[in-house]
């Protein structure tokens, strides 16, 4: 995404040049950079938030980049001539204090801690660690009558129904530094929990009408420009909202929006080929997270290796995906488009992930794909979010944390079962339908009658089979019959699908189910049959058909020597994607704030941003068996 730099300058009135010698030694300024807030200006100069917006009121509805700040030269000084007697008490740190809390306890401030534990300087506190804290009997203490009350603080006792974002927006803070004043913080806090806030709340309450109303969290650099692009609303409705943005919106500000304005999914999303818009032809740097196993090859043995790849599944699919990267990397390449890429071997490991996506070589990384499972996902990007590096999750969509940077390439399962109860919906009219389940799917049945109220309904027998009357009492002679099966049980699977074959070739029956499921490859359950009755069901790919010219099956053919399985054309769809869009925007999240769909070889992309999260893929495919036992869409 091209980042929008904002200016937003708060006028000051000047001292003058009639200041005499000694309010001059007693103040400062500051100019506000990039990203700072009132908080962290007052960590930096070891003063409070309450004695700068005592000097400056009107920080109070916010800080933007270039301001001149007004600040206090010292809060509490220890003098010199005290140091000469100093004693030190040594304190080990417990879990959630901080520098704060710590000065506070021992009525020091938090730089006469830092200069005897020179650490300080350039990290935070370590739970479990000693530190020396200096007492002095003969020190002797200068007090700044503008910093001398901590009043700065607050604190806020958790309500029902408050969440750590409404909190956050109460009181005008960003989650991270919510998180900085309360160590331990998570999503999941619990009702009567006692946190550390400003002292300043710049709405009532800390909570929202979820009816109406959504949560935003403004990501790294965005204005009010993209978030009028990306949100549709104008600087005046945010502001009407919330009042405490009228001096512009700050990384991590909590926003309030109407629901309708929350960025959501379009059914009928325009089809976009993006090798028409290429415009940015600097160099995408991409780094591919997979997990080769390097440390199991044996270099001077073709057999063992050999060997390891009959007995490592994962490996398999790594090197598979591995090749259509390589392959998109080269199309890429034919369009002008200048790819470096990086490969990293995870190991299969947490850590390992950890410590490559932990290296200063990531600064510059434009996306990264991988890694492969799903809590090694989750670590690189909860590491990556703080440089804004997406992260794309290719093989997996179990639930995954949706980090701000995270891109799910995989519709969810609700995601599958929702689009297929659309194409019901859309479908039902003038057809036959009847409705087949089983206890354990009943929540399914029941979502189908909720929609379609005419459907007919079988259970099972006390068995878990059915008899063919059973069925047949339910058919139309003279209409299409879609037959909807809910259940994950093999043996009642196996048990409709041939009944439904053994019926009479006058009855018009099509085989249809929300999701498919590994009962669904039972050995007991024919493809042939599936084929007969037209197995319908959503899926995130379709199959692509072998006598298709298509350059990418040919090139793939021709270096390889065979035609790619499902890996290796996943592998090579999302690498595409992702060089394409970067190549049509600033970056990635530029490339996917407008709601359109792209679509390769067997896998199509539909990114949404979810709202105080991270982009899910909503393109979902409702296929069906052809003669070929291969996946085709459903008309």
């Amino acid at each position: 995404m091209k980042h929008f730099i904002f200016l937003f300058i708060i006028s000051f009135l000047n001292t003058g040049c009639g200041v005499a010698t000694q309010q001059q030694q007693q103040y400062r300024s500051h100019r506000v950079t990039k990203g700072e807030t009132v908080y962290s200006i007052a960590q930096q100069y070891d003063t409070t938030e309450n004695a700068i917006y005592r000097l400056n009121p009107d920080a109070k509805n916010g800080i933007g980049a270039n301001t001149i700040i007004i600040l206090p030269r010292s809060s509490n000084v220890i003098s010199s001539a005290g140091f000469s007697d100093v004693k030190f008490k040594m304190h080990r740190v417990k879990r959630r204090e901080t520098l704060f809390s710590i000065a506070q306890q021992y009525n020091v401030t938090q730089e006469a801690i830092k200069k005897y534990n020179k650490e300080l300087y350039s990290r935070q506190l370590k739970k479990g660690e000693k530190i020396r804290i200096p007492v002095s009997e003969k020190a002797t203490v200068v007090t700044d009558p503008e910093t001398t009350e901590n009043t700065d603080t607050n604190t806020h006792t958790v309500a029902p129904k408050e969440t750590i974002y409404g909190i956050a927006r109460k009181y005008n803070t960003t989650i991270a530094e919510l998180k900085k004043r309360n160590p331990g913080l998570d999503k999941n806090i619990a009702i009567g929990t006692v946190l550390t806030v400003p002292d300043v709340s710049t709405t009532a309450s800390a909570t929202i009408d979820n009816e109406k109303y959504d949560l935003y969290e403004v990501q790294p650099k965005e204005g009010f420009y993209r978030l009028k692009v990306k949100l549709g609303l104008s600087e005046e409705e945010i502001v009407a909202l919330n009042p405490f943005a009228k001096d512009g919106l700050k990384d991590g500000m909590i926003l309030k929006i109407p629901k309708e304005n929350a960025v959501g999914v379009s059914e009928k999303a325009t089809p976009v080929n993006l090798e028409h818009y290429i415009s940015n032809r600097s160099v995408k740097n991409v780094a591919v997270l997979l997990p080769f196993q390097l440390r199991e090859a044996d270099s001077d043995s073709t057999a063992a290796n050999t060997a390891l790849l009959k007995s490592n599944s994962v490996l398999r699919i790594a090197l598979d995906f591995y090749s259509g990267v390589l392959m998109a990397t080269e199309f890429a390449k034919d369009k002008g488009i200048s790819v470096n890429l990086k490969v990293f071997d995870t190991e299969r490991s947490a850590p390992k992930v950890g410590s490559i996506v932990s290296g200063s070589g990531f600064n510059d990384i434009d996306a990264v794909i991988g890694p492969l499972l799903s809590k090694n996902v989750d670590k690189a990007a909860a590491l990556l979010r703080g440089k804004n590096v997406p992260v794309f999750s290719p093989l997996s969509n179990k639930e995954i944390r949706m980090y701000p940077n995270l891109f799910q390439t995989l519709p969810s399962d609700e995601m599958l079962k929702t689009r297929m109860m659309d194409y019901l919906v859309e479908k039902a009219a003038g057809r036959n339908l009847i409705v087949i389940s089983d206890a354990k799917h009943n929540g399914e049945k029941q979502r189908i009658l909720s929609k379609i109220p005419t459907a007919k309904t079988v259970s099972p027998r006390e068995g878990g089979y059915l008899y063919q009357r059973d069925i047949a009492a339910k058919v139309d002679a003279e209409r299409e019959n879609w037959v909807v099966l809910a259940s994950s049980d093999p043996v009642l699977v196996s048990n409709v699908v041939g009944l439904l074959n053994g019926m009479p070739d006058t009855y018009y029956l099509r085989l249809l189910a929300l999701e498919k499921n590994k009962a669904y490859d039972y050995h007991d359950v024919s493809n042939m049959h599936l084929a007969n009755l037209q197995f319908t069901f959503p899926s995130v790919n379709k199959n692509y058909d072998f006598n298709e010219k298509d350059p990418f099956l040919i090139s793939y053919k021709n270096k390889y020597g065979v035609l790619p399985n499902r890996y290796a054309v996943r592998g090579f769809d999302i690498m595409y994607d992702v060089l394409l869009r970067l190549a049509s925007a600033e970056d990635m999240y530029q490339a996917s704030e407008n709601d359109f769909v792209t679509e390769y070889i067997e896998n199509k992309f539909q990114y949404t941003n979810k709202l105080l999260s991270g982009y899910q893929n909503n393109a979902v495919y409702i296929v069906k068996y052809d003669e070929n036992l291969h996946f085709k869409e459903a008309e």
